[in-house]
């Protein structure tokens, strides 16, 4: 009888794909850094290591900022509609927004793709979305892994983590010590559910069909608020911020005010996009809600009064921040006032 050769293909694995797609990555890759005059990020795409020279930056005492993040089961979303040009934004919007909290400026981006069975053209579609984030950002994609793994992921599962670094001046740190009794709560409205709170999404989708309107606003890419928030604190205009993420908009403003003040909102306020107001009808408690999704609210600025039409210039109209609450020295941490407008 005769005996069949083994190879990593047969078990699931096709290195010769993969080649193609780092290839495919390190084409994109180079047309970029032509436009710029960085001979260093040649050298990234493929290599062990990712290198970025930081010594032809203008920043005194300068720190570095790190986050990493996934987009959660979002990608789940995009698997069952066969729509992935947009779930890379989200991927980088994750990691950049959280580091623009800090005042921090993106300088890169590395990705983590895990697939069961690596596909060409979804890949491609994918990596388009995060070269699309990383230039809305303003940020490189100098780096990442694509791993195939048959067995720990079915077929058409795959799974997207990113890792970003950012810089910024130790002396203008976005910091909840900057914070002051009487500054205001901005809400920057957000594009739509953003990447947190898909799991509770699903489990309302196998109970109900999706109306076409909702379904195309489902996997709405997250805004990502670099270029505005960057603008505002080489201003000087803001004294504080955070991105409403997991846990909504309560959890994540607690984060970037000190213990010692008061956060009060007035829920009546806070402008609800349609999606939510959808999702909300399928007897979800209001709590369950605002801690869930970020129910219209992308990210918060904390700033003094004086400072709100000077934050105003820096954002486009369906983006324009609004008022939502403020600071201010109260023996309770949270004051929640009214109810959201259902």
């Amino acid at each position: 009888m005769k005996k069949t050769n083994i190879s990593y293909k047969k078990s699931g694995v096709n290195i010769s794909l993969a080649n193609k797609f780092v290839n495919h990555i390190s084409h994109l890759s180079k047309k970029d850094v032509k436009k710029r005059k960085n001979s260093l990020e040649n050298e990234n795409i493929g290599g062990f290591g990712s290198i970025f020279d930081i010594s032809k930056l203008k920043i005194k005492n300068p720190v570095i900022v790190s986050c990493t993040d996934g987009v959660g089961t979002k990608i789940d979303l995009a698997n069952r509609f066969n729509k992935f040009e947009t779930i890379g934004i989200d991927l980088v919007a994750m990691c950049v927004n959280d580091l623009i909290v800090q005042g921090a400026k993106p300088l890169f981006f590395l990705d983590y793709f895990a697939v069961g069975k690596l596909d060409l053209k979804k890949s491609k579609k994918i990596l388009k979305g995060i070269i699309k984030g990383c230039k809305l950002s303003n940020c490189r994609l100098i780096g990442g892994e694509t791993a195939e793994m048959p067995g720990i992921y079915s077929k058409d599962k795959f799974d997207l983590a990113g890792f970003s670094v950012g810089i910024v001046s130790k002396n203008e740190i976005l910091s909840k010590k900057n914070v002051r009794d009487k500054d205001v709560i901005l809400a920057v409205p957000s594009s739509g559910v953003h990447s947190n709170g898909y799991s509770l999404i699903r489990h309302v989708l196998k109970r109900k069909k999706i109306p076409n309107q909702i379904k195309n606003n489902l996997l709405k890419p997250t805004k990502i608020y670099t270029k505005e928030i960057l603008k505002l604190t080489n201003k000087k205009l803001i004294n504080a911020a955070a991105h409403i993420t997991g846990g909504g908009l309560v959890e994540n403003l607690s984060r970037s005010v000190p213990e010692n003040l008061s956060i009060n909102i007035d829920l009546s306020k806070i402008k609800i996009k349609k999606i939510f107001k959808w999702i909300k009808k399928n007897n979800i408690s209001d709590n369950e809600m605002m801690r869930t999704f970020n129910c219209g609210v992308g990210f918060c600025i904390i700033c003094s009064k004086r400072n709100i039409i000077n934050v105003k210039k820096y954002f486009q109209k369906k983006f324009l921040p609004y008022e939502i609450g403020y600071i201010t020295k109260n023996k309770n941490r949270i004051n929640l006032f009214n109810s959201l407008k259902w």
